[in-house]
């Protein structure tokens, strides 16, 4: 088993997914070979079983399947938070941003300070840290939140610092774990606005874990449906939707229905187990 992080860039400039919904071309910024999760004993069942999936500069996957089907356990081993029983893992574009569903900001620190923190970590000298982190929440749309508490925010403000701390880790690649699961409807649909064009104007690979089979088919070019018990690869689908794209609009809806079927047959299929 191995897990390698490349820290050089993946190209010279990323390709931006832009526009037409393309992903850039060059090495794969993610690369799982024959993934296999065990906790406990060794020889106990696995939660991930010979999982191969490849993420392309500048794609922007999302992750979908039932409850305890792996998620979250194949986001954590990506960002290098745990390591593979079996198989290998590759991550070009230097060390993955991770974004929780909880927002994790720190209380005690003001809006631009929780930026400032992932700036300091990242070797950004003083002088030049208020400043990034100024661009950083105008980039969110939140240019007047630097000397906010974080009480002062609302929840969609509050995952917004959240992911203007994310992007402040400057990897290629980042990996987003229900980020919007808590926010109401009307929140989600406005972060999902957000999220697609800070997609569009970093160029970075996003990979993204969700239930929500709307919000995957709203937001992905790619979605990558789990089976559970344990997690496998059961389907995929290239999005061809023009962005932007709207959560209620008929061919968001028609293809959210037919990956709902297959998510439901997978459920059934492994209740049976």
């Amino acid at each position: 088993m191995s897990q390698t992080v490349h820290e050089q860039p993946l190209t010279a400039a990323a390709p931006a997914a832009g526009e037409n919904g393309t992903a850039g071309t060059g090495a794969p910024a993610v690369r799982l070979s024959k993934v296999t999760k065990v906790f406990g004993r060794a020889d106990g069942a696995p939660v991930l079983d010979n999982i191969d999936l490849t993420v392309a500069p500048g794609e922007f996957v999302c992750l979908l399947g039932a409850s305890g089907c792996g998620k979250s356990t194949l986001l954590n081993l990506v960002a290098g938070l745990d390591k593979p029983s079996a198989g290998t893992i590759e991550v070009n574009g230097g060390r993955p941003a991770l974004m929780f569903q909880e927002h994790a900001l720190f209380p005690w620190l003001k809006a631009g300070k929780n930026v400032e923190l992932a700036l300091k970590l990242r070797g950004v000298p003083r002088e030049q840290r208020r400043e990034e982190a100024q661009k950083l929440l105008a980039l969110v749309r939140l240019d007047t939140a630097y000397e906010k508490r974080v009480h002062e925010l609302s929840g969609g403000m509050r995952q917004r610092v959240a992911l203007a701390r994310a992007l402040a880790q400057s990897g290629e690649v980042l990996l987003m774990d229900e980020p919007f699961a808590a926010l109401d409807a009307i929140t989600r649909d406005v972060l999902h606005d957000e999220l697609t064009r800070i997609w569009a104007d970093t160029g970075r690979s996003v990979v993204f874990v969700t239930h929500n089979v709307r919000e995957a088919v709203r937001l992905a070019q790619r979605v990558v449906l789990m089976s559970s018990r344990p997690g496998r690869i059961a389907r995929e689908w290239t999005i061809d939707i023009p962005q932007p794209r709207r959560i209620e609009s008929p061919d968001v809806s028609a293809l959210s229905i037919e990956i709902t079927e297959q998510l439901r047959g997978e459920i059934r299929r492994h209740g049976k187990h």
